[in-house]
């Protein structure tokens, strides 16, 4: 019964969302909502200039609605306990949370495109919205009878105090940003989340968590669906509209685990993107204008050093396939 639930939503928010690309990828094109490519960009990304963005609306419709319809059905045609509050703040307000974050996007993306520039808020503005966004979340579970303690692996279940809560804002912010960074090449931040969703979704079945389960296998099937109008050569960006929500799942996926300690081996791309920027932007500053990558974040570095859009993607997702397996070891032996 439970693989068939899965099954079921994979299929509903894949189908989902790549019907919507039929319309919205039209829809944008018509309103003209392109991209502006960035000018200290890779030279070759300029061809891409006005292609639309804001497709991560696509995806958010997608995951939404899967998750809003088979979560709450699982529950009642299965006879189980109706869910609980915490668990239902989890994945509902995970999913609120992503909402948000993805609303800040919107907003940035909006004024790219009325301005016609690759600005928008500037990063006193995000950061303040963003911190808000996950304050809010966390102080819903706090609300919802969730705790500050948590489990790290070989040690068991810590109490971390008023740290975990400091430690979970600035790793919310943190990881939403660093999913931000991941999305500059045509597929590359479709295809991670894809697998890292792929992973959350197994681990949950491995640990009794149906509806966080079915949950993740929406992230999933909406990324394969949103990557047939993403994939190289792309015929529509998801913007920050997109990759802010989709930073706020994969931190949701997380917490609704009670596990929020795997998002840094599901997430280890992500972070290597976000920590070639600080360390780019550092090593310019302590030598006086050298560059420790050609350019950053990582991505365009591997694309300067002549690998394909493809290839990088390819990359990337084997990478986090890799981390995902020690992720799953890690619950087997670890906790």
């Amino acid at each position: 019964m439970n693989s068939v639930w899965t099954a079921v939503a994979a299929i509903f928010s894949f189908a989902l969302t790549a019907l919507l690309g039929k319309w919205m990828v039209p829809f944008l094109h018509k309103i003209n909502f392109g991209q502006t490519i960035r000018e200290i960009g890779p030279k070759w990304h300029l061809k891409k200039n006005g292609t639309p963005t804001m497709g991560g609306f696509m995806f958010i419709i997608g995951i939404a609605v899967t998750t809003v319809i088979c979560v709450p059905l699982y529950y009642s045609i299965t006879k189980q306990n109706s869910l609980e509050m915490l668990m239902r703040t989890k994945i509902f307000g995970g999913l609120l949370m992503a909402v948000g974050f993805g609303a800040i996007g919107f907003f940035d993306d909006y004024i790219k495109v009325v301005k016609k520039r690759n600005l928008g808020l500037n990063v006193r503005q995000k950061l303040i919205l963003q911190f808000i966004v996950a304050g809010a979340y966390l102080y819903s579970l706090h609300l919802a009878g969730s705790t500050s303690a948590t489990l790290i692996p070989f040690v068991g279940k810590v109490d971390l105090g008023v740290w975990f809560w400091i430690i979970a804002v600035l790793g919310i912010v943190g990881m939403v940003n660093a999913v931000n960074f991941t999305d500059g090449i045509d597929g590359l931040n479709g295809s991670v989340t894809f697998f890292v969703a792929l992973f959350y979704m197994m681990i949950s079945t491995m640990v009794g968590s149906y509806g966080v389960s079915i949950f993740a296998t929406a992230v999933a099937g909406s990324c394969l669906g949103f990557l047939i109008w993403n994939f190289n050569p792309a015929k529509v960006f998801m913007g920050d509209t997109g990759s802010l929500f989709l930073g706020g799942i994969v931190c949701a996926l997380g917490f609704g685990l009670n596990l929020p300690i795997l998002i840094l081996p599901l997430g280890i791309v992500y972070i290597g993107e976000i920590l070639s920027v600080v360390l780019q932007v550092v090593y310019f500053k302590l030598t006086h204008g050298k560059r420790l990558f050609k350019m950053s974040p990582i991505h365009h570095h591997f694309e300067l050093c002549g690998w394909s859009e493809v290839k990088i993607c390819r990359v990337f997702s084997g990478v986090t396939v890799l981390f995902g397996i020690g992720a799953i070891l890690l619950v087997m032996f670890g906790f």
